[in-house]
């Protein structure tokens, strides 16, 4: 039985993180790359760190592309080890890349989406994350914490047409609202 996608320890808590906040760090992490760090393309790796790497990308005025490199293996089950879906985009060739992800705990899907894109020819790689919740050192973070994160467009999902509390969060998410 594979585990599930997400595990929460409860004793270093959740960090349910809201639309506005996101944003706020989206735009304190491209500043921090702005100050040292001039990419040519920025590669937001799929699926989560697509949203923080469109938001970096259109803040710093760059192209932006996505790899697919992930754990996932259906809905609410995820392999040890994470791997490559998709190859890297070929638009990095000779360029400065920038590869953005949501979280990076130990660093194993950033290494994976890092090799694919220096094998496809990038000729500088720096890493950033949203949030950094574990002992690998990407080269930006917006925010570190050892929280589970909970993504506002993670908090609900699609189920027979209604919106609902994401099963994966059930015992994280706060009451409804009556």
């Amino acid at each position: 039985m594979s585990p599930r996608r997400y595990e929460v320890d409860p004793s270093k808590g959740v960090l349910h993180v809201e639309w506005p906040l996101f944003g706020e760090l989206s735009r304190a992490l491209a500043l921090k790359v702005a100050r040292t760090y001039d990419p040519e393309i920025v590669v937001g790796v799929a699926t989560a760190g697509v949203v923080p790497g469109a938001v970096v990308a259109a803040i710093l005025h760059r192209e932006f592309r996505s790899i697919v490199v992930s754990r996932r293996l259906g809905a609410e089950t995820m392999r040890e080890t994470p791997a490559v879906l998709s190859a890297a985009p070929a638009a990095v060739r000779g360029k400065r890349v920038l590869i953005v992800d949501e979280t990076c705990d130990q660093g194993d899907t950033m290494r994976l989406a890092v090799g694919a894109v220096v094998n496809a020819g990038a000729v500088e790689v720096r890493t950033a994350v949203s949030f950094k919740t574990g002992s690998y050192q990407p080269d930006f973070h917006a925010l570190a914490t050892e929280s589970t994160i909970v993504l506002p467009w993670d908090r609900e999902v699609l189920v027979d047409g209604e919106l609902v509390p994401n099963p994966l969060y059930k015992d994280t998410l706060p009451p409804a609202k009556t």
